[in-house]
């Protein structure tokens, strides 16, 4: 077994070949946050993105992208950015994980969106729960039809909804994959309200973040591509999304809407308009990620499993990343699973970002002529 760790730039074509090759004979690995393209856009954004390229008799059986940052803290790809994480490697490999952090020089490393059932990393996981997928292997009629049986009240209304934005503000049209940069900036836009007025961290504030979006909407591949979508009631923007996609799954990353529609429904109408042009466009599945909301429960006919896993090496770095995060880690999934928990919190998070708006577009008064400073 021999491990290398080199920079995402530094990857040749046979090794960007070998990386495509054992991601599309694994369907656990059918994502696009595990392609070689997405590790090598982020690597071209983030000085500290590694690559260890795991070989086994000669032969590439295994890559592991991830982040190293000060002091041998091991991060997976993208952080909170990703929804799913591990190794893209043949389904037998199995080393032991604590060489593997070695050869990275990495104390230790957290992963929150893991793939189930890695044989390297399988002993090490927690917190293993299911992440809602929209399954469109049987085309959109058949996923429909399951979404009506399971929540037949649920769907009438959206529809409905649906109806009575058309009748009063246009008709309802879909645009799936869309180039237009405008169109992208309004659903970037779009979320950075929502995760000001949620009390979220706004993801769009970090200008590399907004790099990499952009970049990865100019990505087009059978493979690999971003996918843009947008609900529109006549000429008016109403939500839209932008997710990535492999030749089969598409994944939910960034879907937002105008708040002045919400009385609508428009994000889930939206979701259902999207499952049917991914089914068209011959995707398999959509993968809404794992979390508490309520609309993936019913919009969901199938699940992936996700886990939680920490490994690390006997040194004071991961003793002190133990403390600052596990128990956060460990408190966060008892509000997930409780409901009630998990809707104080929602609440409190809202107040938060709406008292937060409120002080930030307070007009700022200019000092009295008794309290300038040149007063003072």
């Amino acid at each position: 077994m021999k491990i290398t760790v080199v920079r995402p730039q530094d990857l040749g074509e046979a090794e960007s070949h070998r990386w495509r090759e054992i991601q599309k004979a694994s369907p656990s690995l059918d994502n696009p946050f595990l392609s070689v393209d997405f590790t090598l856009a982020m690597g071209r954004l983030r000085d500290h993105v590694r690559v260890a390229v795991i070989e086994d008799g000669g032969e590439i059986a295994g890559f592991l992208p991830h982040e190293r940052h000060g002091f041998g803290v091991g991060r997976p790809l993208g952080g909170y950015l990703t929804t799913c994480q591990g190794l893209v490697s043949v389904p037998e490999l199995k080393i032991d994980p604590r060489d593997l952090l070695r050869a990275c020089g990495l104390s230790a490393i957290d992963f929150d969106h893991l793939v189930a059932g890695q044989p390297t990393f399988a002993p090490y996981e927690t917190d293993v729960r299911p992440a809602p997928v929209m399954d469109l292997s049987g085309g959109f009629d058949a996923y429909v039809e399951r979404v009506r049986a399971g929540s037949a009240k649920n769907y009438k209304t959206v529809r409905y909804k649906e109806r009575k934005l058309g009748r009063e503000r246009g008709e309802i049209r879909f645009e799936w994959d869309s180039a237009d940069i405008g169109t992208l900036r309004a659903v970037m836009a779009w979320k950075s309200d929502q995760y000001r007025r949620t009390g979220r961290v706004d993801r769009f504030a970090q200008p590399w973040i907004v790099r990499l979006v952009e970049e990865l909407h100019s990505r087009r591949s059978d493979d690999f591509a971003g996918v843009l979508t947008m609900v529109y009631a006549g000429d008016t923007p109403v939500a839209g999304h932008f997710g990535l996609r492999t030749a089969h799954t598409l994944v939910g990353w960034f879907p937002a809407y105008d708040p002045a529609f919400a009385r609508y429904s428009p994000g889930i109408m939206h979701h259902l308009h999207m499952a049917e042009h991914a089914a068209n466009a011959g995707l398999h599945q959509v993968d809404m990620g794992k979390g508490g909301r309520e609309y993936k429960e019913w919009l969901k006919t199938g699940v992936l499993m996700i886990a939680e896993a920490r490994i690390s090496r006997p040194s004071p770095v991961a003793a002190a990343q133990w403390l600052g995060r596990v128990p956060i880690s460990r408190l966060r999934a008892v509000v997930v699973d409780n409901p009630s928990l998990f809707r104080a919190a929602d609440r409190l998070l809202k107040g938060y970002g709406r008292a937060r708006s409120s002080l930030l577009s307070r007009p700022i008064s200019p000092p009295t002529a008794e309290r300038s400073p040149e007063a003072q």
